[in-house]
């Protein structure tokens, strides 16, 4: 009998592994790649919020994690995930600075934020009023995390790449059954899937949909992230991803030439050189109505457990959620309230 089965290897999957790991537990994975929000992610961590100039929930303390995090990660896969990249905020006007070294001198956000006034040189970029520059910041490459830890768990036979069906789940006295698949536990790390899971679907998963460009825009040899009304993201040999959208009431995973023209309008107000589109991609990001993870057990199984609604924070929340669910299994330890599930015993009981 395995320790656990974890259906899904996004950034969810691929963190609790690493915990699992780390613990010597013995476990497998189900995936059918259904889900392609860690594959299209743009990758970003970042401390801040750029609308309102303030921290993100839990920003210390998930940086503390997922820099040694993807650092192990690429040590362990053999492949470059973790790019040290600034962060630029385009000033839109003189009262924009004013606030951004207002918040600079809050002790939270001090560690975060330069105060001192980057000007522009750029001809390609128009940011009159120069930018902020976030501290601290990166890019994981999600999609290659994704690939080379899918390769890792294949090369071990650890992965079933399979869609997981609910009708050959058996919940037993001692964990659960699948198919020919025994554990003492089962981990849900689906992202929006969850909306088809029988066991948590009372949760109140909304999921956002997503779009994201990657153009080729050779004159613009920038290699920071500029932040406007959309972020470019320098990837390398002259292309840049665009985004990102925020749609709630489409819920597929269809790139829409709406999207793709609003991207393209937002770019345009700021870019200043002639670019091309290449790509064009979308994704259901797990977000949740109080924009907080979802991590804990089943209200009334105790073997089925979740581990979800990371948002568009993926990239540093995981680490800090899974961790938080590890210790919650393994260690008694109690989730933070704020993610814990159990805030939705009523939604719960309402669905009975």
């Amino acid at each position: 009998m395995l320790d656990y089965l974890i259906v899904g290897l996004g950034l969810a999957g691929i963190a609790f592994c690493e915990k699992l790991e780390e613990g010597r537990k013995t476990f497998k994975v189900i995936n059918d790649d259904s889900q392609t929000s860690s594959n299209i992610a743009g990758g970003l961590y970042n401390p801040v919020i750029l609308k309102r100039f303030s921290l993100a929930w839990k920003a210390d303390q998930q940086l503390q994690m997922a820099y040694p995090f993807y650092k192990n990660l690429e040590a362990k896969l053999g492949v470059s995930l973790d790019y040290k990249i600034a962060v630029l905020r385009i000033f839109a006007s003189v009262e924009e600075q004013n606030m951004w070294f207002e918040a600079a001198d809050k002790p939270k956000l001090k560690p975060y934020l330069s105060t001192k006034l980057v000007q522009n040189t750029n001809s390609c970029i128009k940011a009159p009023y120069g930018f902020g520059e976030v501290l601290h910041t990166g890019r994981v490459d999600t999609k290659r995390l994704v690939d080379a830890y899918s390769l890792y768990l294949s090369s071990r036979k650890q992965l079933y790449a399979e869609t997981f069906n609910f009708e050959d789940l058996e919940i037993t006295e001692t964990g659960i059954k699948y198919k020919s698949i025994k554990a003492k536990k089962i981990v849900f790390a689906t992202g929006f899937g969850l909306k088809s899971n029988p066991y948590f679907n009372y949760l109140p998963l909304n999921g956002t949909k997503g779009e994201l460009l990657t153009i080729r825009a050779p004159l613009l040899k920038e290699n920071r992230v500029i932040k406007s009304s959309v972020f470019i993201i320098p990837v390398g040999h002259d292309l840049f991803r665009i985004g990102a959208t925020y749609k709630w009431k489409d819920k597929t995973n269809v790139p829409t030439p709406e999207a793709r023209e609003e991207l393209q309008r937002k770019l345009d107000t700021f870019l200043n050189c002639d670019y091309e589109v290449v790509k064009h991609v979308a994704g259901i990001r797990p977000t949740v109505a109080d924009r907080r993870p979802l991590v804990g057990r089943h209200p009334k199984y105790k073997s089925l457990y979740m581990l979800n609604g990371f948002g568009s924070r993926g990239v540093m929340i995981a680490p800090y959620a899974s961790n938080q669910l590890y210790n919650f299994i393994e260690n008694n330890l109690p989730v933070a309230p704020e993610m814990d599930i159990g805030r939705y015993l009523k939604a719960y009981a309402n669905s009975q």
